[in-house]
């Protein structure tokens, strides 16, 4: 009997405010060591925690976005642990009355959907940061992501494998950037998951679990659960049991190690921070943010497959990001039509530029308009798809006008029946060999004699129309 892996996920999404979550000091990333740390990130006696309600909005459109239950009152509660980061002693969350609960949020796997079901989603405060390196054998501490707001979102153990778990996150990465609650900069600690990883026969009741901490690239996360799987399964299969703990992703050696016992809720000694009144959020404040909200990616993902006719893969790729999605639609329009070739472009030549280039959609150096004008180009067969390429290429390093780029490398394409007959009829009478091939049956001999046409035209005939003449003549 095979092994089942069961995984949820614990998502950190750091709220896209200018100041933190109970003070006003400043979020921005890259300053130097506690120099953003005031008096209430510092835990001063008398200092008192004031709640940003811009964390909060960003909180409620979180739990519109997802379906979940946005509760009309919350409560903050202290989570109390010792870390020499954590100044207070303990941590301003959220435990028994989080501020979303529930939602859904749909995953693409293997060319089809998969629905992961989210537990809850919570507001509390970030610790500081300990620093281990060129402090000579000491530890720094740097308290400027001390009262860091963030979005814990916690989903339901329904994942159940390493592929589902990265195709949830990124899918969660991409919904919380939509929506503009969070940067989702990995490599700044803005998004950032851990993994609960357990396994079981399949049928029988969920395995001892062991929680995987800060994972920041969706490739580390996928080795680590992998790794965590082998692991656990092997333990099991020696007579061993699996110790429930929390363990950290080593990616220089592609494996896990233990970190400290797991923690229940109970050792956590959680109580109502007196500080804090319970948070009301009235109906009328909800229904202003979905009225803002717009359309979310999977509902656009969704007209995209019905009324784009493309493919659920295509429409998530193209979904992956609003500024992706916006920039095909504004090509759809130039266009007027012809959604499967600009989706085939975007997908294709447009997103291999990007990541050649290292550069985000927004700051791509070719316009929604020109590409628009090249594929209108396509469209009505001015160019072949191999010429296309070409003037993409030059419109990528500056060129704007696509025609202009067709005309000076002279790539227009051959469309006028005569010419393409003449052509072709060239070809034939200097290749009788492979005019017999084809007609005892060697359908390569074709594919040579259409290579032969292109070649003979400089490359810039329609191929469909070489493919036709050549046919025709040939005797079908």
């Amino acid at each position: 009997m095979k092994w089942e892996i069961v995984i949820g996920l614990e998502a950190h999404a750091q709220l896209t405010t200018a100041s933190k979550i109970f003070s006003g000091s400043s979020t921005e990333f890259g300053a130097a060591p506690n120099t953003q740390a005031s008096a209430v990130d510092l835990a001063l006696p008398g200092t008192l925690p004031v709640l940003n309600k811009g964390a909060v909005e960003r909180a409620i459109r979180f739990g519109i976005a997802v379906g979940g239950t946005i509760a009309p009152t919350s409560v903050f509660a202290r989570k109390n642990y010792f870390y020499p980061d954590l100044p207070k002693g303990y941590q301003i969350s959220q435990f028994e009355q989080p501020v979303v609960s529930g939602g859904t949020l749909s995953i693409s796997v293997g060319g089809g959907e998969k629905v992961v079901r989210l537990t809850r989603a919570h507001l509390e405060e970030d610790a500081g940061k300990s620093l281990h390196e060129d402090f000579h054998g000491m530890t720094g501490v740097d308290l400027n992501r001390a009262g860091t707001p963030l979005l814990e979102i916690v989903s339901e153990p329904d994942m159940r494998s390493a592929a589902e778990a990265v195709a949830y996150a990124k899918a969660l990465h991409s919904l919380v950037r939509w929506i503009g609650i969070c940067d989702g900069n990995m490599q700044e600690g803005s998004f950032r998951c851990d993994a609960n990883v357990s396994v079981r026969r399949p049928g029988e009741a969920l395995g001892t679990r062991c929680e995987i901490k800060n994972l920041n690239s969706f490739r580390f996360m996928e080795k680590a659960i992998e790794f965590e799987a082998r692991r656990q399964v092997a333990l099991i299969e020696d007579g061993g049991k699996v110790v429930q703990e929390t363990r950290l992703f080593d990616p220089d050696r592609g494996e896990t190690r233990p970190m400290r016992t797991k923690e229940d809720a109970q050792d956590y000694r959680y109580f109502p921070d007196p500080d804090l009144l319970p948070l009301a959020i009235a109906p009328q404040w909800i229904e202003e943010v979905r009225r803002r909200i717009g359309e979310l990616p999977q509902a656009m993902r969704r007209r995209f497959v019905e009324e784009h006719g493309l493919s659920l893969e295509v429409a998530t790729t193209l979904t992956a990001s609003r500024e992706m999605a916006e920039f095909y639609e504004r090509v759809v329009k130039a266009l007027g039509r012809h959604h499967k070739l600009a989706a085939s472009w975007m997908t294709g030549e447009f997103s291999a530029a990007l990541n050649r280039a290292g550069s985000e959609v927004q700051a791509a150096p070719i316009t929604s308009d020109h590409l628009a004008g090249l594929l209108a180009r396509i469209a009505d067969n001015t160019i072949s798809g191999r010429s296309a390429k070409e003037v993409f290429d030059a419109m990528w390093n500056g060129a704007t006008d696509a025609d202009a780029v067709i005309g000076s490398l002279g790539l227009k394409q051959i469309s006028d029946t005569g010419a393409l007959e003449a052509a072709v009829d060239q070809v034939l009478a200097a290749n009788a060999k492979q005019v017999e091939d084809y007609r005892a049956g060697k359908q390569k001999a074709f594919n040579s004699l259409v290579g032969q046409v292109m070649k003979a035209t400089g490359g810039n005939a329609n191929p469909a129309q070489v493919g036709e003449i050549l046919k025709r003549r040939l005797g079908g």
